[in-house]
């Protein structure tokens, strides 16, 4: 099979299809013929040299396709089933993948959209678990959540996973973000200079939770806002968190893989939308990667095989 791959670190020049043998499904895994790939930040800092020192690397946690193969003791699908993942040996990049997490994709997304969602889903609803904020509409009501940077595939995910546990949300983005923020549940604030104001003008006594999903650099306000640092988490700030001792979440601190089942039951009923920015070619990894440093897209990169 035919995967993406890089043999030294650098540019996006770096990366290639290679020539690698298929891959087989363990125990309690299915193989997928990919029919499309998600490409994340890691990716090209992987790329880079910043996370994983080995190589060469393959790319890619999440993936959407064909069940092809399965592993010993799956019968909750069929060879032929539509279904969405992640990749455990981060070779989702390809044209063959196997999955150790998954579930049947629903019938409203093609497969495009089907890969945009693992990885955001994920890290969001172990966000949300981590604040606090129940699964359970009932229990999880009456909370104001204020997310940062709620506009990206993990803030949009935030923001639609907190809305149906019944939690009153408060997002941040740009101006041209806001009829999107509105859509999908949250009261639409603008990031930068004088955000807590905006807040306030929503929320008079503040947030009960806030969550960083941007980065930028604004942690005091947010520890402000939600009444000390106990009550604020990050995912994109672990310099930050350090400082102004918040939470850091990362995902080997106890993955929400829960969230593929209940995230494709979310989209069925018309609770959760998913926005693709653009989709390129497996073979043009390389452009993908540039296009997603650039920041030059709204929605998440997807490589799709025919």
């Amino acid at each position: 099979m035919k995967a993406a791959r890089f043999s030294r670190f650098g540019s996006p020049d770096v990366l290639e299809l290679a020539d690698l043998p298929d891959p087989h499904p363990g125990a309690g895994q299915v193989r997928i013929a990919v029919r499309a790939a998600g490409v994340n930040a890691s990716d090209w800092k992987k790329r880079q040299g910043l996370m994983d020192q080995d190589l060469p690397q393959t790319l890619g946690y999440e993936a959407a396709g064909l069940v092809d193969e399965l592993g010993a003791g799956v019968t909750d699908v069929a060879l032929g089933d539509r279904v969405f993942g992640f990749s455990p040996d981060g070779a989702a990049q390809a044209e063959l993948a196997v999955l150790s997490h998954y579930a049947t994709i629903p019938a409203s997304l093609d497969f495009a959209a089907a890969a945009a969602l693992p990885s955001a889903v994920e890290t969001a609803a172990r966000a949300l678990d981590q604040l606090g904020i129940e699964t359970q509409p009932s229990r999880g009501s009456g909370v104001t959540l204020l997310v940062s940077g709620a506009s990206g595939s993990v803030g949009s995910a935030a923001v639609q996973l907190a809305v149906a546990r019944g939690a009153r949300v408060i997002g941040t983005g740009s101006p041209a973000t806001h009829e999107l923020l509105r859509s999908l549940g949250a009261e639409a604030v603008a990031y930068g200079d004088g955000l807590a104001h905006r807040v306030r003008e929503l929320s008079p006594d503040g947030v009960d939770l806030a969550l960083d999903v941007a980065g930028s650099g604004n942690l005091p306000e947010l520890i402000e806002l939600a009444g000390g640092p106990e009550h604020v988490l990050t995912v994109a700030d672990h310099a930050g968190a350090q400082e102004y001792g918040v939470r850091f979440s990362r995902g080997d601190s106890g993955r929400a893989l829960y969230s593929l089942a209940q995230v494709a039951g979310l989209v069925e009923a018309g609770a959760f939308t998913v926005r693709v920015g653009r989709t390129f070619a497996l073979e043009d990894v390389a452009q993908a990667h540039r296009a997603g440093e650039a920041g030059s897209v709204r929605g998440k990169i997807v490589l799709v095989n025919s």
